[in-house]
């Protein structure tokens, strides 16, 4: 018999192998005709799947419906199954990859003989698919022994799958299979009960992807659809998408001239242009004045460093693919004369022999003897080599010292702290820095701001003693919370992020300390009182991190700001500070970072304005737009007392319509435009417009100037519109009274 806890606490009592369906039709027919899979002690499994328990506890079982985030994702991976049956269907020898979910919908790798696929297809394989959730067949799971289930998948010429098993299923002594009439698929599961749970379904894009993610191996295309229990949820998430498209911040960031990205330059690296700057040194405005204040202390650090730094660290050789190549350097001033010469053939015989003596190489070594023999003659003289032969010689002769482009801060901030003694009296130490960073992201991986191969991190560290770790971890967060709720990103969820014990890639002094770390930080978020969950393995490499997930205004989910807890590092370098007791002691690491990568922040920011910057932020903040060149003296007058006043603020002088320079200055998103005619001139006055409430009336100049300066001093943060009611106030302003 088995047990079986169910989510309002009873427990029943079944024969063994009892399926999770036959539990849910006993519970009432309404739950089994909505159940989707259920979750047996923590694991989603098919309605159909035996429950069998060797211990004497229950087990923990509950019936997933629609209603389930976990339903989703079940859905969603049966119609990738549903998509790759369809398009084998269509397109005969279709060899088939990987086919997973996302987060937003899924997709499968696929291979299709003598052609390549293209959205064109999509409506046929969107037909085909539909006549299969029609049909509702069943999703059977069956399993092989390891060797029949690779027979198996080479008999069906599924080439990719055997290779798969070769590769990394092999371990495994039993490989689950699922059947859908014809179409058969190696997956571990698990799947909706039939086809006709698909409520809608919609094929999204197409893009290369390697096999296996590695770019020596072949190119597939990959299949974006998503899919839903219901069409007015996939309605809604398409006009989500629609909307994002619109948002684009790639698009807008060329429209409104704030950034580039050259080729000459290079992919991934970006060129700020003035008005895009203009808000980055805001965001390091506001940033710099808020630390001061909470005491941290600026540092400058180079943007390249030994490749020992990084080697002790931690960071290289672990994130050896992620960082560009290193740089090697000539540690001998004549050694490097000498070669460079050589590549540009500028140096005689005799320079030659001057700079080989300078940097004491010798004119010839003892050839290397083979294993077991006595040392062999000598090479020949450097002089009797050609010049391919001097510069091989001198490249494996001399020294060198290897540099990186900086991949992260933190270890020149401990060099700055290990500059000098430490007392504990000097704790916390709080170091900030905006530092460039630069990691080789892969091609096509890169994605505008979001995604780049240089960015700037607002970094800092801070070293404390561990009694001071709670207070510092919770002031850290408190700075994080107070960042984003002033850029109007206040919706947001807290992930705590765990070690995985298995995972060989998380570094420590020893276990203890890593759930010393994890208790702290849980510890300061339960006396904050804010709710969090758990993602194990989602740590850094060195210490657990709580990570800010911010939804933006189209409820889309970003990992922002993040405040890590580091015991492992200050004991890799060797850190110290003398205690109260004159004895030595290990300093603890805070790392933190609220904005993250700036350049991320800002594609976020840029997407999540649509462009139109609140007031305090925006790179224009006013206009003015005089009505004809008769009161162009007096709009004169107006643009001084506002520069005066410290705002960014112009003047269209162009010889426009009104109504056209209020349209100019809503599709350039300037929050502010004061337009003045003759009647404004004579009273000292302006027509304020504002970008959202649009026509507030004539007021006095110096109204005008205190109410904007009020919202910038306030840093006002409007309520974030849809793009789609933006555009239409864009239109409606053709038809201002003047």
């Amino acid at each position: 018999m088995v047990q079986i806890k169910l989510p309002d606490g009873s427990i029943k009592e079944f024969p063994d192998g009892i399926r999770p369906r036959d539990v849910a039709a006993g519970i009432g027919k309404r739950l089994a005709d909505a159940a989707v899979a259920a979750v047996a002690d923590g694991t989603i499994v098919d309605l159909d799947r035996p429950l069998e328990n060797g211990t004497t506890d229950a087990v923990e079982m509950r019936i997933l419906t629609p209603r389930d985030r976990e339903a989703l994702d079940v859905l969603r991976h049966s119609t990738a199954h549903i998509m790759a049956r369809a398009i084998m269907r269509l397109f005969p020898g279709v060899r088939l990859a990987f086919g997973p979910t996302t987060a937003n919908g899924f997709y499968y790798d696929v291979e299709v003989d003598g052609r390549s696929l293209s959205e064109s297809d999509f409506a046929a394989i969107e037909d085909e698919m539909a006549k299969i959730v029609k049909d509702a067949e069943p999703f059977e799971r069956f399993s092989l022994p390891v060797e029949d289930a690779r027979q198996f998948v080479a008999d069906l010429g599924q080439d990719l799958k055997v290779e798969h098993i070769d590769g990394e299923l092999h371990k495994y002594g039993i490989l689950s299979f699922y059947r859908q009439g014809e179409f058969v698929d190696l997956c571990r599961g698990p799947h909706i009960p039939n086809a006709g749970k698909v409520g809608a379904f919609k094929l999204l894009s197409i893009a290369g992807a390697y096999w296996k993610g590695r770019t020596d191996r072949k190119m597939l295309q990959r299949v974006y659809g998503t899919a839903f229990f219901d069409k007015k949820e996939l309605d809604a998430y398409l006009a989500q998408v629609e909307e994002a498209r619109r948002r684009d911040h790639r698009k807008i960031g060329k429209e409104l001239g704030l950034f580039t990205i050259s080729p000459l330059v290079g992919k991934g690296l970006i060129l700020w242009m003035p008005k895009g700057a203009t808000v980055r040194g805001l965001l390091e405005t506001f940033m710099k004045a808020e630390l001061l204040k909470r005491g941290y202390q600026p540092v400058y650090t180079p943007h390249i460093g030994k490749i020992d730094l990084y080697q002790c660290s931690g960071h290289y050789p672990k994130y050896r693919d992620a960082q560009f190549p290193p740089l090697k350097m000539l540690t001998d001033d004549a050694a490097k004369e000498l070669l460079d010469g050589l590549h540009a053939g500028t140096v005689d015989e005799a320079a030659q022999r001057t700079l080989l003596a300078r940097a004491g190489i010798p004119e010839r070594l003892p050839e290397k003897p083979l294993d077991g023999e006595s040392p062999r003659a000598y090479s020949k003289s450097f002089f009797e080599m050609t010049d391919g032969e001097k510069i091989a010689y001198l490249e494996a002769n001399c020294d060198y010292e290897e540099y990186l482009l900086k991949p992260m801060n933190c270890p020149h901030h401990i060099q700055i702290y290990a500059a000098e003694p430490r007392s504990y009296r000097d704790l916390p130490l709080r170091l900030a820095e905006f530092g460039t960073v630069y990691r080789y992201e892969q091609s096509g991986e890169l994605s505008g701001l979001t995604r780049v191969r240089g960015f700037t991190q607002d970094d800092a560290h801070l070293f404390c003693t561990h009694d001071q770790v709670k207070d510092e971890f919770k002031s850290t967060m408190e700075l994080t919370q107070f960042v984003l709720s002033s850029l109007g990103l206040g919706d947001y969820k807290i992930r705590l992020s765990k070690h995985d014990p298995s995972d060989p890639k998380f570094q420590g002094v020893d276990g203890d300390i890593w759930r010393r770390a994890e208790d702290e930080i849980a510890a300061v978020l339960d006396e904050m009182k804010l709710p969090y969950f758990v993602g194990t393995g989602e740590a850094a490499f060195y210490g657990p991190k709580v990570d800010f997930i911010v939804r933006d205004c189209l409820g889309r989910e970003w990992q922002l700001g993040t405040v890590q807890l580091d015991y492992v590092l200050p004991e890799r370098f060797k850190l110290e500070y003398i205690g109260q007791d004159n004895h030595l002691h290990r300093p603890v690491m805070i790392h933190r970072a609220p904005f993250g990568s700036l350049e991320r922040f800002f594609g976020i920011l840029i997407e999540h304005f649509a462009g139109a910057f609140p007031l305090w932020l925006a790179p224009e903040q006013v206009r003015v737009l005089p009505i004809s060149d008769k009161v162009a003296d007096y709009a004169g007058d107006v643009l001084h007392r506002l520069l005066a006043a410290g705002f960014r603020a112009t003047l269209d002088h162009r010889p426009e319509k009104i109504n056209a320079k209020i349209r100019y200055a809503q599709l350039e998103k300037i929050p502010v435009m004061l337009v003045v005619g003759a009647k404004e001139a004579e009273q000292e006055a302006v027509a304020y417009r504002d970008r959202t409430a649009g026509d507030l009336g004539a007021m006095p100049l110096a109204q005008a100037i205190a109410r904007i300066q009020r919202e910038v001093e306030e840093r006002t943060m409007p309520q974030v519109a849809p793009l789609a009611a933006a555009a239409e106030a864009e239109e409606k302003a053709e038809g201002h009274e003047y």
